[in-house]
């Protein structure tokens, strides 16, 4: 129905143009391709993926789409915390009491009642109903990828580490990635397949999903900081310091008071380049609200259009991948690539996306000009050993120089690095 593919190569080709860009930067001499097959895996690498031969399990159970009294609901409980706050949100005490407080209330209600009890949910609207709403009306015109562009004062202007023909063309850059669930993370894998020292760090209150951390923790460092833990904020700052670039996928609010959202980082630290996400986009009443890939389509009629007669009953349906986590990832990726490549003229600065931005691009594509089903290509697999077990995965979806791109290594134990980065050589 909608031309996913399209989006999916024309994301990862943005991701390719920008690492261009470095190249000529750092008077390297890679081509940067990219692989059609390997990047529809790569948007579904997650459902790919085996972990001591089993598939992950990727949906809690009360995540997805319930029924209402006047229509639909898709709840997001994957984590613990939203798990918990979506009982609360309806006076419920078990997941098994959920269908029949649902039936109770209208799909609006349900929505505006949980989201205000911190919870994740979203009313399945269809297109027409999206576009009328505040929130729809605020999004329309958000652009795929918004820049802050300056030129940086020479005391704080900074080159990229030199390196030697035949490494990677993000060998010795250094990416703090503060980012969660799939856009950011897969942004940060990538960028590190690429030669990037990649530390991601988790708050330990709210540990990252463990086969999430599994899917996009190839190729990078995992940590754990308390930001309100003074000492261990000071380390993260002193990271910040010497980062090339910092992934943000948390709320602007929560990062604003421990002095790590955009704005504070590009003043504290000019050479810096700041990509950062959320769902809703820079304006309208849920701009700094919680949302993910799934919820976003919902809200915006995606699930809608997708929606289908089974036994006699309609239901929304959703796109065949997390297209819009994985195409804002690799929008993020390239921003980042654009911004690093603009140092070498003095240019510094940030960019910010957004899932529902992504939503609007896709929505307002042409649509494929084939039919038929969905078509599966063949994926060539990885295995490896790690901490977890045999690992099966798809490699990443770029050629360098004709050459397979390969993750370095298996996702390490979750959380088991030092807040340090790896010395350059």
């Amino acid at each position: 129905m909608l031309d996913v593919e399209a989006l999916a190569l024309g994301s990862v080709g943005a991701l390719a143009e920008g690492l261009d860009a470095v190249v000529r930067s750092r008077n390297r001499r890679h081509k940067v391709t990219v692989s059609a097959d390997l990047v529809a895996a790569s948007f579904d690498s997650i459902r790919h993926l085996r972990v001591a031969g089993a598939p992950p399990k990727v949906w809690a159970p009360m995540s997805g789409f319930h029924s209402t009294r006047d229509g639909w609901v898709r709840l997001h409980a994957n984590y613990p915390h939203h798990a918990a706050r979506l009982l609360a949100a309806l006076g419920i005490a078990a997941p098994d009491q959920l269908d029949a407080a649902l039936r109770e209330r209208t799909a609006l209600d349900v929505e505006a009642t949980v989201r205000a009890a911190g919870g994740v949910a979203a009313a399945v609207r269809t297109r027409h109903e999206w576009g009328a709403s505040p929130m729809g009306l605020a999004a329309e015109t958000e652009p795929w990828i918004t820049f802050a562009l300056d030129e940086v004062p020479v005391s704080s202007r900074r080159t990229l580490p030199a390196t030697q023909d035949g490494n990677l063309p993000l060998d010795g850059v250094r990416i703090l990635d503060f980012t969660r669930v799939i856009a950011g993370p897969s942004a940060t894998r990538l960028l590190a397949a690429l030669g990037a020292d990649v530390l991601r760090v988790d708050p330990p209150q709210l540990p990252e999903l463990l086969d999430q951390h599994l899917d996009t923790g190839f190729a990078k460092r995992s940590a754990l900081a308390d930001f309100t833990d003074a000492g261990q904020l000071a380390s993260i700052r002193e990271l910040a310091s010497t980062a090339d670039a910092v992934f943000l996928g948390y709320r602007r609010g929560a990062l604003a008071r421990y002095g790590l959202d955009a704005a504070s980082l590009r003043r504290d630290y000019p050479h810096l380049a700041v990509v950062s996400l959320n769902a809703w986009g820079s304006a309208g009443p849920w701009s700094d609200g919680r949302g993910f890939d799934s919820i976003v389509q919902a809200a915006c009629g995606i699930a809608h259009l997708y929606g289908a007669t089974h036994d006699g009953a309609w239901r929304p349906g959703a796109l065949p991948v997390q297209a819009l986590d994985h195409a804002t990832g690799m929008g993020m990726a390239a921003a980042a690539v654009a911004l690093l490549a603009a140092r070498r003229r003095g240019v510094g600065g940030s960019a910010h996306l957004s899932l529902v931005a992504t939503a609007n691009q896709l929505l307002s594509a042409a649509p494929p000009a084939f039919g038929g089903g969905r078509v599966e290509p063949p994926v060539p697999k990885r295995r490896v050993a790690s901490a977890y077990g045999d690992l099966e995965f798809v490699p990443p979806p770029l050629l360098i120089s004709g050459q397979q791109l390969e993750y370095p290594h298996p996702p390490e134990l979750y959380g088991s690095s030092g807040l340090e980065w790896v010395p350059r050589t």
